[in-house]
Order: structure tokens, then C-alpha cells, then sequence
């Protein structure tokens, strides 16, 4: 199991960027995938995006296209998440998740979950 914790949420307004970090304990091995998910108030759980470990191999949910990009620094145990351009409707608590497979964007079958960070941008 591989313990995630979550940076670099925050307060922004329409059109800011930020950058959210996910560092993962130990070492990530290979057919690692760690996502990005998110959640707004009385909705479900949202894919946002997806990084394999190994190759660099990306998936991102279409809502986020263009704006969104996820990256992994392998020395440092870290997944980011770059946002730019924010809307309103980002507003959600962030999560990363990690799993060993092929990507997915189902929440479910990720198995190690950070706490969340809240990202709230006002219009």
C-alpha cells in the first residue's frame, strides 16, 4: 500500500491557475497509475486525470482538456497537477489516488486514497 498526501489547494478566482501536488510514500513501481480525481458538494466523484509512473502516458476527462495537465516527478515522488484557466465549476475537494494496472477512470478501482484538497475558485 502506498500512502498519498495532497498539497497546494487553495482560494482562486476565474482564470487563475494553481498547482496541486500528490507525494507518494516509498517508491512507485512499475504499471503504477496515480489519478486525479475530484468531488463537488451533493455530486459524485469525478475523473479529472491520469499519469502511468513508468512511461508518462496521460488521460484526462474531456471537462478538462486544454486547461489540466499532469506530470510526475520520479525523484521526488510526485504527481502534479497544473491548472490554468479555472472556472468556477472546478470547484471541488481534489483527490489523487494511486493504483497498479492500466489506466482507469473509474474511481473504484483505484485501491490508496489521499485525504483531498480543496479547490474553490470564485467567479
Amino acid at each position: 500500500q502506498v500512502q498519498l498526501v495532497e498539497s497546494g489547494g487553495g482560494l482562486v478566482q476565474a482564470g487563475d491557475s494553481l498547482r496541486l501536488g500528490c507525494a507518494a510514500s516509498g517508491r512507485p513501481g512499475s504499471r503504477y497509475v496515480v489519478g486525479w480525481f475530484r468531488q463537488a458538494p451533493g455530486k459524485e466523484r469525478e475523473f479529472v486525470a491520469a499519469i502511468t509512473w513508468t512511461y508518462g502516458s496521460t488521460v484526462y476527462a474531456n471537462s478538462v482538456k486544454g486547461r489540466f495537465t499532469i506530470s510526475r516527478d520520479n525523484a521526488k515522488n510526485t504527481v502534479y497537477l497544473q491548472m490554468v484557466n479555472l472556472k468556477p465549476e472546478d470547484t471541488a475537494v481534489y483527490y489523487c489516488a494511486a493504483r497498479f494496472g492500466i489506466v482507469t477512470v473509474r474511481s473504484s478501482e483505484y485501491t490508496d486514497w489521499g485525504q483531498g484538497t480543496q479547490v474553490t475558485v470564485s467567479s
